[in-house]
């Protein structure tokens, strides 16, 4: 029985690791490639509203999560519902760390001495300064390029 937890605990990180790599892909070939329109106002701020239309993203990348915990759940298939833990979780972590930290949509976790936090955020101002669908970089939101946690930047506590 022990076992069989371990496992579900080790497919709910699978899941969650995983969840980086098709972020970037789904970032990178998706939301700056055929659904550049919906993405698009996330990168030019022409407008004054809470809400964008990249928010749909949430919807869309939550409902495999949400097929996962149904299907899992109701139909008695734990690896079903550890999956769609996992995909859950990175869909929490990218809300606390991209809307909440990065952009301050509410203004809270506005700062940190945290060196990771930091070169996430650095990370995600490198991204959003290609104001375009093209020439883009840094599309993952956890894992983020060893050059952004060099202390070379002026906002680094003495």
């Amino acid at each position: 029985m022990m076992v069989q937890w371990l496992i579900y605990i080790a497919i709910v990180f699978t899941a969650f690791i995983g969840m980086e790599g098709v972020a970037w892909l789904t970032h990178k070939y998706v939301m700056h490639g055929l659904f550049w329109t919906l993405h698009r106002d996330h990168h030019h701020k022409d407008h004054y509203g809470f809400w964008e239309h990249n928010d749909l993203f949430f919807l869309i990348f939550a409902i495999p999560g949400i097929v996962c915990l149904l299907a899992g759940t109701t139909g008695h298939m734990p690896v079903w519902t550890s999956i769609g833990s996992g995909i859950t979780l990175y869909g929490a972590c990218y809300f606390f760390i991209h809307d909440l930290f990065i952009h301050q949509r509410i203004k809270v976790l506005r700062n940190s001495n945290n060196r990771y936090l930091k070169a996430i955020r650095r990370a995600h101002k490198t991204h959003h300064k290609h104001l375009g669908k093209e020439d883009g970089e840094c599309f993952g939101m956890l894992w983020v390029p060893s050059r952004f946690f060099k202390e070379n930047r002026s906002d680094q506590t003495p």
